[in-house]
């Protein structure tokens, strides 16, 4: 044995699932610059804080829930 252990390296925004393929984390898109990344959030929570509440039924959150999510920065996940 050399003394190294079986660690598995990825890159930036990836991680390794159970099976050992990568993944990106949520909400990320493979080639989406970090700045694009927050562009996309913060009209998505806008776009939350329109929704009636039968179309946050069909999503399946409440408004406190579709509130707490629109009230986080965009840099946040």
């Amino acid at each position: 044995m050399n003394g190294l252990s079986d660690v598995r390296v990825a890159p930036h925004g990836q991680v390794l699932d159970k099976s050992g393929s990568r993944e990106t984390k949520a909400n990320t898109q493979p080639n989406m610059s970090r700045w694009a990344l927050y562009c996309h959030r913060l009209a998505s929570r806008r776009a939350l804080m329109r929704l009636t509440d039968d179309q946050l039924r069909d999503i399946g959150l409440n408004a406190d829930q579709a509130m707490a999510e629109a009230m986080k920065p965009f840099w946040k996940l």
